[in-house]
């Protein structure tokens, strides 16, 4: 009996562990997904923005 509450915690240890992990596995993916694609097109100039004079 003390075997198999033994063994139930640590199949318990052990699947919360796993749900830590892939709780922060898709966290990192996200944040990585958001700030890889940040420099990308964030502050591109646009083509109907003012421009000032070159010669003034």
């Amino acid at each position: 009996m003390k075997k198999a509450l033994m063994l139930a915690a640590a199949a318990l240890a052990g699947y919360a562990v796993w749900t830590k992990v892939q709780q922060d596995r898709e966290e990192r993916d996200l944040w990585a997904e958001v700030t890889d694609s940040f420099g990308e097109n964030s502050f591109a100039a646009r083509s109907d923005a003012p421009q000032e004079p070159s010669g003034a």
